[in-house]
């Protein structure tokens, strides 16, 4: 079984939302599944399980408990905003090897499919230095893009493709999440990405009837 970083054209794009429904299609395959979330912004103590993380481990079907939270997602911030705001904020900074380190013994175990969810987009910043991309890259990981089907998600989905690709960052598939209530067409918005992702699988996840979507991309990521 393989092990993938799931990724973002930006931020609110569904990457969660797909991440839990890829677990819950293992799990009823009988698969074995694990999940992270190792850095995660707007995280309310009081409320841990309508977090991110939370969701995560609900799919992996654990409680959201403080012992299983620290070992998904270690790098926590109450702020909702980019990670190195948030953690400027409470006096804290993300240490880039410890989070390459912690995600590259994460995705260590056997016969497992292995989700690293990422925060935001993939060029959100993690420090001074370092983004979303670089921690992709220094992982080793392939990754699953996930767009949206919004008007102007053709020109954020091919830029940050080519960011990607800048780094030599693997691309296992891009995941079309369909934008509830867009005038672009989740059809269309495919049609037009096509002829410029050669050789990269393009999954298109329709809202209404997500289960093959869901399925396939299971079939190209475990």
């Amino acid at each position: 079984m393989g092990a993938n970083f799931i990724t973002g054209t930006g931020t609110d794009i569904g990457k969660t939302w797909l991440a839990c429904a890829l677990l819950r299609h293992w799990r009823a395959e009988g698969r074995g599944v694990a999940a992270f979330k190792p850095v995660l912004s707007g995280f309310d103590p009081a409320h841990p399980a309508i977090s991110d993380a939370g969701a995560l481990l609900a799919a992996l079907g654990r409680e959201a408990s403080p012992a299983e939270l620290d070992a998904i997602a270690p790098w926590r911030f109450v702020a909702p905003l980019s990670p190195d705001m948030a953690a400027e904020r409470e006096g804290r900074r993300i240490d880039f090897e410890q989070l390459v380190g912690f995600t590259r013994r994460a995705v260590a175990a056997p016969d497992q499919a292995v989700l690293v969810e990422g925060v935001g987009g993939v060029m959100v910043p993690l420090d001074d230095t370092h983004t979303v991309r670089d921690w992709i890259a220094a992982s080793g990981l392939p990754c699953v893009l996930v767009a949206g089907s919004y008007l102007g998600s053709l020109s954020h989905t091919l830029t940050a493709l080519e960011a990607l690709q800048k780094l030599g960052a693997g691309v296992t598939a891009i995941a079309v999440n369909e934008t509830p209530g867009s005038a672009v067409a989740l059809d269309a918005t495919l049609e037009s990405l096509s002829p410029h992702v050669a050789g990269i699988s393009l999954v298109a996840i329709a809202r209404a009837s997500p289960q093959a979507g869901v399925a396939r991309l299971a079939a190209l990521a475990g």
